[in-house]
């Protein structure tokens, strides 16, 4: 995926190995999610906690944390992932707040709370500020809490994309094809929290150029290829996409995808 780190190219500080390290280090609380009904903040906070134990890479995916959860806790319970949200408590808000100082998680700030302020957390107890309504203050500028206050929509969208594709193309290829046509079509707001909103959107106008008449992947790696040596080199990486291309893949997985 063009500007994440891959196979192919890692970051200074952040490497391929971070991130698979990452990956099977939280196993044990995404699965303990997908045997649960509640607890969808300790959960997100278990995972970043022991996503950070097995590898020195930072942040890798606490995004994808936030979305996995509640999508392993509706998978595992029948419970549609928009009430699993919708149910959420202070309590969860204040155990994801503390997942987000763990996993130093860079965000745009909201006034009416401060992520970054050590008495947000007694604040959200005391006036019962739920996890959800945390989300609602950041769903027009953070692609993450969009998802959750909007059903998961682009999310789903994206699995359906995937498998789709996964019919006629690889299934690697068909992540790469999902996640251009996802990023020029909404505009990366990890990109803009790190560059500003003309950034984002010059990036998504970029995607776009690529892909304009051509349904054939091969016809545009080199495009691609360039694509994403431009946006290493300049250290600009669409995080939120790759996120949503993680709950993506997941929800296809669910619904019988065979990679």
């Amino acid at each position: 995926k063009p500007g994440n780190v891959g196979r192919d190219h890692d970051y200074p500080d952040t490497t391929f190995e971070h991130f698979l390290a990452s990956a099977i280090g939280a196993y044990p609380a995404l699965e303990q999610a997908a045997r649960s009904r509640s607890g969808v903040g300790a959960l997100i906070h278990a995972s970043a906690r022991e996503s950070l134990q097995w590898q020195r890479g930072g942040n890798t995916h606490f995004g994808a944390f936030v979305l996995l959860i509640p999508l392993l806790m509706a998978a595992g319970s029948g419970t549609p992932v928009s009430t699993i949200v919708e149910n959420t408590t202070a309590r969860d808000a204040a155990q994801f707040y503390r997942a987000f100082s763990i996993a130093n998680v860079r965000v745009d700030s909201v006034p009416e709370i401060d992520l970054e302020d050590p008495d947000s957390i007694d604040r959200i107890l005391e006036e019962d500020i739920k996890l959800f309504d945390l989300m609602k203050l950041s769903a027009d500028h953070d692609l993450i809490a969009n998802e959750w206050v909007c059903g998961f929509e682009r999310t789903f969208q994206c699995a359906e994309m995937i498998a789709e594709k996964a019919d006629r193309m690889s299934i690697n290829d068909a992540i790469v094809f999902t996640f251009l046509q996802m990023l020029a079509e909404t505009p990366d707001t990890f990109i803009q929290t790190k560059f500003g909103k003309e950034k984002s959107i010059e990036v998504s106008k970029h995607a776009s150029e690529i892909l304009t008449g051509n349904r054939d992947l091969d016809a545009i790696k080199s495009r691609i290829h360039e694509f994403d040596r431009r946006l290493i080199h300049e250290r600009i990486n669409p995080g939120s996409t790759a996120d949503i291309i993680i709950g993506g893949l997941f929800v296809a997985l669910v619904r019988g995808l065979v990679v």
